[in-house]
């Protein structure tokens, strides 16, 4: 079956599914397996140490796939300057970018001489609006069962996505809970043309940053499994259920200050848990999909599967 949508034509890819940017994990190894799948992989910038690291991951994957792959800009992370970062990916002619967390207006500004393919990560219809306004070429849309940051309206993938359709002209592409073919079809009965998955590919094989011990956990912590923290600080994001996120929410229950919460929600913590597999000295992000990650397979196995899973359902439709 053919799976053309305006995300496949915008991105240059086979089907309409984007990797999401995986703080310290979206690096070359999964970003190239997911586009040479047919997907668009993607690595993340702001987990680099420099610009040479970047550029050198950008290498690496072109080495692995002629296919497209994108960057990702986690750009709220405490207004870290990201300049240096872009201006890699513009000498690499990296054709798509997408933006994660704070206001994409001058990330835009500094694109508009080239073309440059832009995503925007939106967790309600207004951010969504207003991504369109500022140029972005199409919306990723998160909702509250998503992995890792969040929006702070606890809206719900399946009622979220079709609200921002109805407002924006640009493509959307849903995120948030989705991890095999059945849920890939939801969205597009929502009126998305694509979708962003997360957690599910970090229980992949070519995640290679990812220990045993955090695959292991996607792999048997369900539905529930997971508590959302640093709500108290108006960054809502969820993460796996563990001792060191319940110290988390109870300082947060004290209403503890962001300084008392530092050490606490660092990349630091996050860093001990999933790569170095201290599970109660850090936290690990992953979604509500957890209660569906029952294999580690490869990249290529698991959108294998998934578009298989698609096209029955696309037939039953028919």
């Amino acid at each position: 079956m053919e799976w053309n949508t305006r995300v496949t034509e915008l991105l240059g890819i086979n089907y309409p599914i984007v990797q999401g940017g995986l703080a310290y994990l979206a690096y070359a190894d999964l970003a190239a397996a997911v586009s040479e799948a047919g997907g668009l992989g993607q690595i993340t910038a702001m987990s680099l140490e420099s610009p040479e690291s970047l550029r050198a991951e950008i290498r690496k994957v072109k080495s692995k796939t002629s296919k497209p792959f994108g960057v990702n800009f986690a750009i709220g992370q405490h207004g870290r300057p990201y300049e240096h970062l872009l201006d890699v990916a513009i000498e690499e002619e990296v054709k798509v970018v997408s933006v994660t967390g704070g206001n994409p207006a001058p990330f835009f500004d500094y694109l508009k001489n080239t073309n440059m393919k832009k995503l925007v990560l939106v967790a309600a219809k207004r951010q969504a609006v207003k991504a369109e306004s500022l140029g972005a070429d199409a919306v990723m849309v998160v909702g509250q069962e998503g992995g890792g940051h969040l929006g702070r309206d606890d809206v719900g993938t399946i009622v979220l996505v079709p609200q921002v359709v109805d407002a924006v002209k640009i493509p959307v592409i849903a995120s948030g809970g989705i991890g095999d073919g059945r849920g890939w079809m939801a969205a597009h009965a929502l009126g998305a043309e694509g979708i962003e998955m997360g957690t599910r590919f970090i229980a992949t094989q070519e995640c290679i940053h990812a220990t045993e011990e955090y695959k292991n956990a996607l792999l048997t912590t369900n539905e529930t499994g997971t508590v959302v923290i640093k709500r108290s600080i108006g960054a809502p994001a969820r993460a796996l259920s563990n001792e060191w996120t319940e110290q988390i929410l109870r300082l947060e229950e004290k209403h503890a200050r962001f300084e008392e919460l530092k050490e606490f929600i660092s990349g630091e913590a996050n860093k001990r848990f999933i790569h170095d597999g201290e599970s109660n000295h850090g936290f690990g992000w992953a979604g509500q999909v957890t209660g569906m990650i029952e294999d580690i397979p490869t990249v290529q196995e698991l959108i294998t599967r998934m578009v298989h899973q698609a096209e029955q359902i696309r037939s039953e439709w028919i």
